[in-house]
């Protein structure tokens, strides 16, 4: 017959004095508390494992747990038994995830995930992304495990970027964030992304776009350029005057080397590797840009040669003829011409498109390519951009053309003939409609 055990008061708990051995109170069912020489007293649970053998639970001491703490922890603890779950394997593993939550940072959890975006990335993208990282995010909130962060951790976060004034930046870092969260959530360190639900905890931003001239005031810029009020060497000038007539990303005219182009037959390719969606880690489009040289832009080469054809760049720098002048040269002269703010290295990409197609006629399709912009769907990728190359050499030299006539050099620009084709109107000489 079992032994009976009376059930143990809360009173006989408290009065327990410590002996020379430490000795055991039982509440019955397993429970019991035992009595250490030095007065403390330590609830245990002893219970018996699914292969017989026996174990004891520590549910911790009094009175910081009272009589009814260790009987409901017993009570959960026979629970996970009858779900055929261990109790002590139960523990160990809340105390294992406990651990794993602690250590799983959010600066831990991000570092991560730009480690395993990097391969998508440029160099240059994926430095900038773990610099803001490391300068406006993980000082607020790195230390914290991903999955124990609030909304309002995150927000002060942000908030504090804005107040500097740096509104864009402050975006873009809630969506690095929220890239974050969701590589967190796939791996299983925390539930819910924090961030989605941030759609107004920042002041709207207006999109700006790059600062450019329209085509009304071209001619004013051109006869500042002639002056030369700003008393540019010739390089700076033939530079500016080739982003108009080219209209090819700063990068792109600033690093290009001789070797590129061939002055006798008037041809200037830019390998794919230099273009900016040539340098995608990801599926990279190794297509060579034509830049279709005017007759214009050829001439301006040909002068250039003769101040730098000696060098490795078109452009060298000054200082070290091994490397080409520096990205903000362009900037710096335009600022100097008096249009600091109001043009822009980019600017001349943005003219060139708008002017060409309203005021020369030409399709939007022909003018992207010379852009060599990404096709925007599926169907316009799948045509070469040498499909457009005839049509493009005609539209450069046209858009040359018209830069002489509306700087007094050449003949006046006539208004492009249209014809209907199809139901639509086409310029002349051209392939496909143009709408009016």
């Amino acid at each position: 017959m079992a032994k009976l055990i009376v059930p143990l008061s809360e009173l006989q708990v408290k009065n327990a004095k410590p002996k020379d051995k430490p000795y055991k109170l039982s509440d019955g069912g397993g429970l019991f508390v035992e009595v250490m020489p030095s007065g403390s007293r330590i609830w245990r649970w002893k219970f018996r494992q699914a292969n017989g053998k026996e174990n004891a639970l520590t549910f911790g001491p009094y009175p910081e747990i009272t009589l009814q703490d260790a009987r409901e922890k017993r009570l959960a603890a026979r629970r996970l038994m009858l779900q055929g779950i261990d109790p002590a394997k139960h523990r160990d593993d809340a105390k294992r995830l406990l651990k794993e939550r602690a250590a799983n940072t959010f600066e831990k959890i991000a570092r991560e995930w730009h480690a395993n975006r990097v391969p998508t990335w440029s160099e240059r993208t994926a430095k900038n992304v773990l610099q803001r990282l490391e300068a406006d995010i993980f000082p607020a909130i790195g230390r914290k495990p991903i999955d124990e962060l609030k909304h309002l951790d995150v927000i002060a976060a942000l908030r504090k970027i804005e107040e500097r004034g740096a509104s864009e930046v402050a975006h873009r870092q809630r969506a690095v964030c929220a890239s974050i969260f969701s590589y967190a959530i796939q791996c299983g360190f925390t539930e819910r992304n924090l961030v989605t639900d941030m759609k107004d905890v920042l002041k709207t931003v207006r999109v700006g776009h790059f600062a450019a001239i329209n085509a009304d005031e071209l001619p004013q810029f051109l006869a500042i350029l002639d002056r030369n009020e700003a008393r540019m060497f010739a390089p700076t000038r033939i530079a500016l005057r080739l982003m108009l007539l080219c209209f090819v990303r700063t990068s792109e005219l600033i690093e290009t080397p001789w070797s590129e182009i061939d002055l006798e037959r008037g041809e200037w390719i830019i390998p794919w590797q230099r273009m900016k969606r040539g340098k995608l880690t990801v599926n990279p489009d190794m297509t060579n840009h034509h830049v279709c040289l005017s007759r214009q832009a050829l001439e301006l080469l040909r002068e250039l040669h003769a101040i730098t054809g000696r060098s490795k760049y078109l452009f060298p720098n000054q200082r070290d003829h091994e490397k080409p002048i520096s990205n903000n040269t362009i900037l710096v002269a335009l600022g100097r011409m008096g249009y600091k703010g109001k043009m822009t290295g980019h600017g001349f990409r943005a003219l060139a498109m708008s002017t060409i197609k309203e005021r020369l006629g030409y399709r939007h399709e022909v003018v992207d390519r010379q852009l060599a912009h990404a096709p925007k769907d599926k169907v316009a990728s799948a045509y070469d951009r040498a499909q457009f190359l005839a049509e493009r050499r005609r539209m450069m030299q046209d858009w040359a053309d018209y830069i002489d006539a509306v700087s007094g050099k050449g003949a006046p620009p006539q208004t492009p003939r249209l014809t209907l084709v199809s139901g639509e109107f086409s310029r002349d000489g051209g392939t496909g409609g143009h709408h009016v």
